[in-house]
């Protein structure tokens, strides 16, 4: 089968990684890059830690609204995908590079498959939101990363099209977390300890573009009994500066980090802090507790279990997470997967052609 597979942002390069290099041994894959994340620390250094094979096409979108990256998106992917004529577009997860190729393929009748499917905040004021349902409805394969996610997509009529598969991201944490500790120079470089310091990351639009919610996130932080290390993504390093924002004396902010330096600082953590959804995975399978610094999570199991905490915005939460973790022993049950699920994608597909 010839497939085209469409990237635009960080977590969909990890995402992709696993799944390519089995996919690639068996069948023929396009891959796109719609430029959704363009500097280097966010889109190029993945490609080198993860060999991800080089892009066949960039579309080379950049950033702009959602309404214009979309549409841009949109209009590029459906020429790319006149000329390739796949029999398949594969996409992962829930950006608007997702909502263009699922639905740029849809459009021209070509079968969508969407990895991390059936997930839901309930939040349609995110973004993303819109983008996972939207998605899972256009799509032909549903590769769900849990049995709960699996549940959702049938509450929606979608059950026929739903394959368990787990997580890809638990696939690329299994394969790259030993040689990141062993090539990646952090916590050191950062001047900290393994186990003295909190890991914090903050990059969705529903926290950066908030003055009052970005200020609390910093308030927060800036209260904590550790030195909080704070990699800053480029648009909320904007953000900070427009509205005047200066992190607390405790936080140490540094450059946004590769997959491997990044892997190697949430291992070593004593707890992170994020509102990214792929971060807080990458915590579990690393066991490592987490504190959520949004309202609601599509990661709903791993608050079940009590390994992350919502803790919203609010300073007083998110001391209050910080400290509900302290010192805990929690079950640590395998929630999505045991690591192969790109394998058991591809699997779907090789019965399928």
């Amino acid at each position: 089968m010839r497939f085209l597979t469409v990237v635009g942002a960080r977590p969909q390069f990890i995402k992709a990684a696993p799944v390519s290099a089995v996919l690639r041994r068996r069948h023929e894959e396009i891959l796109v890059h719609t430029g959704q994340h363009y500097d280097h620390q966010m889109s190029a250094v993945f490609f080198e830690q993860l060999a991800i094979p080089a892009p066949e096409h960039h579309l080379g979108v950049g950033s702009g609204s959602h309404g214009e990256q979309t549409g841009t998106m949109l209009a590029r992917l459906e020429a790319v995908m006149q000329r390739e004529r796949p029999d398949v577009v594969l996409v992962y997860g829930d950006t608007n590079s997702t909502l263009a190729g699922a639905l740029a393929a849809a459009k021209l009748t070509i079968p969508v498959a969407h990895v991390e499917a059936g997930l839901r905040s309930f939040n349609r004021a995110m973004p993303e939101e819109i983008n996972r349902i939207v998605t899972d409805h256009l799509s032909n394969w549903l590769f769900a990363p849990s049995p709960h996610a699996a549940r959702q997509l049938a509450s929606e009529g979608l059950a026929d099209h739903v394959h368990v598969v787990g997580d890809v991201m638990l696939d690329a944490v299994q394969q790259h977390a030993e040689r990141a500790r062993r090539v990646s120079s952090y916590p050191d470089a950062a001047n900290v300890c393994a186990g003295m310091f909190y890991l914090c990351t903050v990059h969705r639009a529903e926290n950066t573009d908030q003055p009052e919610r970005l200020r609390n996130i910093l308030a927060g932080l800036a209260r904590l009994d550790r030195p909080v290390l704070l990699p800053l993504h480029p648009r909320t390093r904007k953000r900070l500066a427009e509205v005047g924002l200066v992190p607390g004396p405790n936080v140490r902010v540094i450059d946004p980090v590769g997959y491997l330096d990044m892997l190697q600082l949430e291992r070593s953590a004593a707890v992170i802090l994020t509102d990214s959804g792929g971060v807080q995975k990458e915590a579990y399978y690393l066991e490592v507790p987490c504190v959520t610094l949004r309202d609601e999570t599509e990661w709903t199991e791993t608050t079940d279990v009590g390994w992350n905490f919502l803790a919203g915005t609010d300073p007083d939460a998110i001391v209050a997470g910080v400290d509900q973790h302290r010192g805990a022993r929690r079950p640590h049950p395998p929630l999505y997967g045991s690591g192969d699920a790109a394998q058991q994608i591809v699997s779907v597909f090789d019965r399928s052609d």
